[in-house]
């Protein structure tokens, strides 16, 4: 009776492992169909890797593309702070025309040229906060450059007790790129060292009869430091 027992406890055994056996098949062939798919899904993810690089390449390309036709077609532009709110009378155009050549010491007759002049576009600010700026653009570029030169071989320029500051009318993403180096105009200055930054965003050093270019404000930082006190800066032309 016992051995009878045995051998039926064996049939079930064997009929169990059976079934293993037939499952460890089925769980074989998923997995194999699991690995080809996640092969599958390996190359088109590599696939769709590649395009999104490629795409984010473009995506650059025309961001820098667009960022340049911008400040091309800003290139006339001055754009003119520390005038009070209003003191144009609705008219910037004709008030700079008349206030500009004799703040900037211009030699009599010279023609401004002025296309349009208008307050950046920002809401009127109450009384007490900093005026808007004037965005300012000339029919000629040599007109705007012969502003910028004047306003800045005078250093200073007093209009009725106020500041007058000129500037470039830059993009927003080149003027955030120009604040970069703002530590190291800084580093400059206390080495008593001249320098200019130029458009786009460049600084050109000549030491010793070389010129060194820097695009970067971590590379300007370092050179600056190791050089004299009576280095001379070349200026790009924008």
């Amino acid at each position: 009776e016992d051995i009878k027992n045995i051998l039926t406890s064996l049939r079930q055994i064997s009929s169990t492992i059976v079934e293993i056996k037939q499952g460890n098949a089925d769980i074989l062939g998923r997995l194999t169909s699991i690995e080809s798919h996640l092969s599958d899904s390996d190359g088109r993810l590599l696939a769709a890797k590649t395009k999104i690089e490629s795409l984010a390449l473009d995506i650059t390309s025309l961001r820098n593309r667009l960022n340049d036709q911008e400040n091309r077609a800003r290139r006339n532009n001055v754009r003119i702070l520390g005038f009070p709110e209003g003191v144009e009378k609705g008219n910037p155009a004709r008030f700079l025309g008349e206030v500009l050549p004799v703040l900037l010491k211009l030699p009599e007759g010279t023609d401004f040229s002025i296309e349009r002049a208008h307050h950046s576009l920002a809401p009127m600010p109450a009384p007490g906060q900093r005026p808007r700026p004037l965005v300012v653009k000339f029919l000629r570029f040599p007109v705007k450059e012969l502003l910028l030169k004047a306003a800045w071989e005078l250093g200073k320029v007093d209009w009725d007790g106020h500041n007058i500051m000129f500037f470039p009318d830059l993009s927003k993403a080149l003027q955030d790129r120009r604040r970069l180096f703002l530590q190291v105009k800084k580093t400059l200055r206390d080495k008593d060292i001249k320098y200019g930054l130029f458009y786009p965003a460049m600084l050109r050093i000549t030491h010793n009869g070389k010129t060194s270019s820097f695009g970067t404000a971590e590379d300007v930082e370092k050179f600056a430091k190791t050089l004299p006190p009576t280095v001379q800066l070349i200026s790009l032309m924008f």
